[in-house]
């Protein structure tokens, strides 16, 4: 592992003074993988499980499918009041209709964006490329605001503000209708910062922010802190051994909030006092999501887990869809959803992990958990089509 010595020289690490208001590093987990492929003599990159015919246990019909442009990871819809949100890569945002997939309405900024899409039905927010934090309602732009450092975090809208996550481990609050400033909230920044959607959520009358290792639940009024819970602890011998930033998504029932630390372990926390219930090491690098009973995520090599939710012990396990390339997962209905990196949507009992039905939109790779729209399951694909089922 002598090639971890020395981090800061490595390729594929880049310093990002002037985005990053405490010259944090930037890694991906990608960067992550190489760097320890490069560290080891094993084999190659194991070939995704052959997958058996398609079991056809459950019904479904393609209800909608609509169009933004080429997407990336950090580019996940959002699905509230009737209405899916989605954007493009190169700059395209729309509100779709829930319910038939037409525009409810469509902008092009004509600049890329790096993070979206954030909304409470009305206000839709993004960041662009330029760190540029922008809002939009009804199609139209209505103020946008420089960051001061990158994001890779969706914004938050909520109660009349937008709440930012920033990779310098930064919460900041803005006014919905103004773009002011309303309040910071900063924790000591770690020399590595991962590229890849973190936890923002409000459960109540509390904000919940994803920091390093920590869940830590904020008010939204002034940003003071709350409480500071745990997912898991930096470990190791360097930097990257070290990094455990929490991914999103989360799975929220009540006040209990379940979340992912990357490659280190997922825990269970109360929201109401920052209560850890539970932790449990895990390998995974997506987040989780769940209903009252289970917890479900996916592990790196592509097992699919299931974690008892008040006590975390196993529900049960799925190993035929191993190096895969899977998202999180996401739950509804009898099934748990999830896409891969070969384009197709797998659809599991969410009581024992069996195959229900497999589902394909564009062919291209699905890169973030799907979401529920009304009784429709959403998923937008990396050639930036957005795709919309029902069961029959």
């Amino acid at each position: 592992m002598s090639a971890l010595r020395g981090l800061r020289g490595l390729r594929g690490l880049r310093g990002v003074r002037g985005g990053l208001s405490r010259s944090a590093w930037v890694v991906s987990g990608a960067v992550i993988a190489l760097v320890l492929t490069a560290c080891s003599s094993g084999p190659e990159k194991p070939k995704p499980a052959q997958l058996a015919p398609v079991a056809a246990l459950m019904g479904t019909t393609l209800a909608w499918s609509s169009q933004v442009g080429a997407s990336h990871a950090m580019l996940a819809p959002r699905a509230v009041s009737g209405r899916v949100f989605a954007a493009g890569g190169s700059g395209t945002v729309v509100a779709l209709d829930a319910a038939t997939g037409k525009d409810v309405w469509r902008l092009n900024l004509a600049q890329p964006i790096a993070v979206g899409v954030g909304s409470d039905g009305d206000l839709a927010a993004v960041i662009t490329r330029s760190n540029d934090l922008v809002t939009i309602r009804e199609g139209k732009e209505i103020w946008r605001v420089r960051l001061p450092a990158r994001s890779f975090t969706a914004p938050l809208v909520a109660g009349k503000r937008v709440f930012v996550l920033t990779a310098d481990r930064t919460v900041r609050a803005f006014d919905g209708q103004t773009g002011a400033r309303l309040w910071v909230q900063s924790r000591p920044a770690e020399p590595l910062v991962l590229s890849q959607g973190g936890a923002l959520i409000a459960v109540g009358d509390t904000l919940v922010a994803g920091l390093a290792g920590r869940l830590v639940g904020l008010n939204p009024l002034n940003g003071s802190i709350r409480w500071d819970a745990p997912v898991a602890t930096s470990r190791g011998t360097n930097e990257v051994e070290r990094l455990v930033d929490v991914v999103g998504p989360v799975s929220r029932v009540g006040n209990s909030v379940c979340a992912r630390a990357y490659s280190a372990a997922v825990a269970c926390i109360d929201a109401g006092g920052g209560t850890v219930a539970w932790a449990r090491p895990a390998q995974g690098t997506t987040g989780v999501h769940g209903d009252d009973r289970l917890v479900f995520g996916t592990e790196s090599d592509g097992r699919v887990l299931a974690w008892q939710r008040t006590s975390g012990e196993s529900g049960w396990q799925v190993d035929r869809l191993k190096h895969r390339g899977l998202t999180a997962p996401m739950a509804v209905g009898r099934v748990v959803a999830l896409g891969d990196s070969l384009g197709l949507v797998h659809l599991l009992s969410r009581e024992d992990g069996t195959e229900m039905t497999r589902l394909t939109a564009d062919g291209s790779a699905i890169l973030v958990a799907p979401v529920l729209a009304g009784d429709a399951l959403v998923v937008q694909t990396r050639n930036g089509g957005v795709f919309a089922w029902r069961p029959q």
